[in-house]
């Protein structure tokens, strides 16, 4: 049970920075720096009458009780208010700086294991649909763990809004938590890395705080996970689905396709599937998996590794050797995410765990062979080690943000692949050329074996 206490001044300092004396009116961090020493006594006080529980102020009114808390490996305390699922959910922490879009990234199965921060305070104001879903597998339901957002969820206003936000969360089991400084929580894992946490709600705002932080202390890190098999298809099937236009929402591939394309899912997006639809592929998913003879004995034209979540290197004990079959076989070859991370491990570079990773919908990428700039969606907690490309393998794409690879191409194979998502969905349209190249590549490669 929670238990009125009063704060140690470790406690003291993280609720006061972090603006959780007052959920209802978070003050941004600075404020609360410059004042803590001056209020720190009248915030202890005010502790120990209890004042932070729902209990009567001196003033005559009632602060609402906290009825959800996101707990860090720390020991960091962050009171809010319940949103979505009622439980626990253990997961890591990151945060995205997406203005829009928030169901497809809430869908996106690269989540998976992760507790999502929203930089941007507005959440939910066009509510949810049943068109926007990035996840295929459904029995997944979905592969983020929780949601922290600012501001408390309004009632959705948007023409294609069929549910309130709070309501598809519940419906899918996601925990949610708002009303805290997220901008604060923001520079928290800026300067510190992305924290392993537990997120909880409970309407009644009866917490053992205790035992939270233990179970908080005690999730594994992402490093050595192998997460693809919570998201990824463990059956075969075909996709014909096309982009959503404004005149007739989804299409479907009609016809004899030109190209046979073999997707690998490690927890493949939607749209990437439809995005090959629409360039006349016939889309075969196959497990992540997968044999390489599976594989080979379909006859693909070329072959697609997906994005998913987790450490690439646990993928790649089962995957890599697939993937060095499918390059020795000169198959035409394209990644994205994971995909991306996966071929590089397949020619022989390492991966690493960033410190923060690369969330959002707004991250400038040089691509090399063009000079151009593009804005492009990324959602990433580990990148190829650039350092560590063999010599067949050309740096592509180039984050302007901190440098780290973002593309490689083989110079004695017909693959390449990215870090960033060129499908969006949510984001930026600027990569979609991507699946143009990987269909004249594979268009290239069938010309020269007919000649």
């Amino acid at each position: 049970m929670y238990v009125s206490r009063s704060l140690n001044d470790d406690e003291c300092d993280a609720r006061a920075a972090f603006g959780l004396f007052w959920p209802a009116f978070s003050m941004p961090a600075r404020r609360a720096d410059r004042g803590l020493k001056r209020n720190m006594a009248t915030l202890q006080d005010d502790a120990d009458r209890g004042l932070h529980s729902g209990a009567q102020s001196v003033a005559g009114w009632s602060e609402p009780r906290s009825t959800a808390l996101l707990v860090l490996a720390d020991g960091t305390v962050l009171e809010g208010f319940g949103l979505g699922a009622t439980g626990e959910a253990p997961g890591e922490v990151c945060f995205n700086t997406a203005m829009t879009g928030y169901q497809e990234i809430l869908t996106d199965p690269s989540y998976a294991g992760q507790i999502i921060t929203f930089t941007f305070p507005h959440i939910g104001n066009v509510g949810v649909n049943d068109e926007d879903i990035e996840t295929v597998n459904m029995a997944a339901s979905s592969g983020v763990r929780g949601i922290v957002v600012h501001a408390d969820v309004t009632s959705p206003a948007n023409w294609r809004a069929s549910r309130h936000l709070d309501q598809w969360l519940k419906a899918r089991g996601i925990v949610g938590l708002s009303g805290i400084d997220t901008r604060a929580l923001t520079a928290l894992i800026r300067d510190k890395g992305m924290p392993n946490a537990i997120i909880a709600h409970d309407p009644d705002g009866n917490f053992d705080i205790d035992a939270l932080k233990a179970k908080a202390a005690a999730v594994p890190s992402m490093d050595g996970l192998d997460l693809v098999p919570l998201v990824g298809t463990t059956q075969r099937y075909e996709w014909d689905e096309t982009p959503w236009t404004l005149e007739n929402g989804y299409g479907r591939r009609e016809g004899e396709a030109k190209y046979h394309v073999v997707a690998i899912d490690y927890g493949v997006k939607r749209n990437i599937l439809r995005l090959l639809a629409e360039r006349d592929c016939k889309v075969t998913v196959m497990p992540a998996t997968a044999t390489a003879e599976d594989i080979l004995a379909l006859k693909p034209d070329g072959v697609f590794l997906a994005n998913g979540p987790g450490d690439p290197a646990a993928t790649g004990q089962y995957s890599v050797p697939v993937i060095r079959r499918i390059l020795d076989e000169k198959l035409p070859t394209f990644g994205i995410c994971l995909g991306h991370q996966m071929l590089g491990l397949a020619i022989g570079a390492r991966t690493a765990k960033m410190h923060q990773g690369h969330h959002g919908a707004n991250h400038p990428v040089k691509d090399e062979t063009t000079g151009k700039v593009e804005i492009v969606s990324m959602n990433h907690g580990f990148a190829v080690d650039r350092d560590s490309l063999p010599a067949n393998a050309v740096e592509t794409h180039v984050s302007l943000f901190d440098g780290s690879n973002c593309g490689i191409a083989l110079t004695d194979r017909p693959a390449f692949s990215v870090q960033h998502h060129p499908e969006a969905s949510p984001g930026p349209q600027d990569s979609h050329y991507l699946f143009d190249r990987f269909v004249a590549l594979i268009e290239s490669e069938k010309k020269a074996k007919r000649a």
